[in-house]
């Protein structure tokens, strides 16, 4: 089910329950920023989803309520992911999906990573 991609942040989600380990997940980075894991459901041979340790519902909220220093910080750990998974030479994506219309289905910012093959372009 979409939402909205606006507060209040539900600290239930499946990403916060995964951050403080009640659900357990195929972690492959941490760092004092984010926590990244495999998808489960991937779209792409790599599929990793990196989301913030701190509580934002969106990008919508994390551009405009994080400190610069943790937007620093969560973008250069999606670079580095990517980097130790090999996926410089060929390229990669990342998407975050913000809000109702882009199809946001857990209300807890993360961005998608994907790569390990030629992607289709992006709907028209």
């Amino acid at each position: 089910m979409a939402v909205t991609g606006r507060g209040p942040y539900d600290p239930q989600n499946v990403f916060s329950k995964i951050l403080r380990g009640e659900i357990p997940c195929k972690a492959i980075f941490e760092n004092e920023w984010v926590l990244a894991f495999y998808d489960i459901m991937p779209k792409a041979p790599v599929h990793v989803l990196i989301i913030p340790k701190n509580p934002y519902v969106s990008f919508m909220d994390f551009s405009q309520t994080a400190p610069a220093e943790e937007i620093a910080g969560v973008m250069r750990a999606a670079g580095q992911i990517a980097l130790d998974l090999g996926l410089e030479e060929n390229g990669y994506r990342l998407i975050t999906n913000a809000g109702l219309h882009s199809g946001q289905e857990v209300p807890h910012f993360h961005i998608h990573l994907l790569g390990g093959k030629a992607l289709p372009a992006f709907p028209a």
